[in-house]
């Protein structure tokens, strides 16, 4: 799937300026829609390092009423959430009624680095991806609009990127040791996002597939496509 993807994509400013401010103005009154008809969104995000998540979620959130969003941030799970459940963090941080909640990395962790870096058993994130879909179906099933994001870049631009953040003062504490390790295992985190999008995009949870080589490119896709999902279900 990934290796079908047209990564040439891109816009140019006047392009990006555009419609970047045309797509967040419908963002901005479809979440006052979903407030008055109490309609929950969830947008979840993962890619690879250095794919421009932090930047896509900024665009998405700077049109939101601060009152009615949240951004949720996960990393490796300590202290209580180690003696639960993997999807117990997650359900309690679920958005409300009315409210949209953006995921920056999610319970996909598990069929992700935890499968990829021995975090848990091959029983364990085998059986995931069927607790995952239920998972989401339980969530669907009430009302909630799920928009699911994996942010692709080539692995020439993922280098350019991380050698960028190298030199800048002020952008290089977000590379570290662990962003280069994670490279070297780029054939088998291939291989778990693959197995993860086949096995995880439904019909009521679907993965959006963002060619992200071009950050203005897929900024707009994903305010737009999570626009399109908001008035969809409205």
């Amino acid at each position: 799937m990934l290796e079908r993807l047209n990564m040439k994509v891109a816009l140019d400013e006047k392009q990006y300026r555009k419609q970047l401010a045309d797509t967040q103005e419908e963002l901005h009154d479809l979440h006052f829609q979903i407030y008055k008809e109490q309609v929950p969104v969830l947008c979840v995000f993962e890619g690879w390092d250095a794919a421009g998540k932090g930047g896509a979620i900024k665009r998405l959130a700077e049109c939101l009423d601060p009152r009615g969003f949240s951004v949720e941030t996960f990393a490796a799970p300590k202290g209580e959430e180690r003696t639960h459940h993997y999807l117990w963090r997650f359900q309690a941080r679920l958005p409300r009624a009315g409210h949209l909640t953006i995921f920056d990395r999610s319970h996909y962790g598990r069929v992700l680095v935890e499968r990829v870096e021995g975090f848990c058993s091959g029983n364990e994130w085998a059986r995931a991806y069927r607790e995952i879909n239920e998972f989401e179906a339980h969530q669907t099933g009430f009302g909630m609009v799920i928009c699911k994001f994996w942010l692709h870049i080539t692995p020439q631009e993922q280098l350019r990127r991380f050698k960028s953040r190298e030199r800048d003062p002020y952008r290089s504490y977000k590379l570290t040791e662990e962003d280069w390790r994670n490279r070297a295992k780029t054939p088998e985190y291939t291989q778990a996002v693959e197995e993860m999008l086949e096995r995880t995009s439904t019909s009521t949870a679907p993965w959006t597939v963002v060619e992200a080589n071009d950050k203005w490119h897929a900024r707009v896709k994903i305010v737009r496509t999570v626009a399109r999902a908001i008035k969809g279900a409205l």
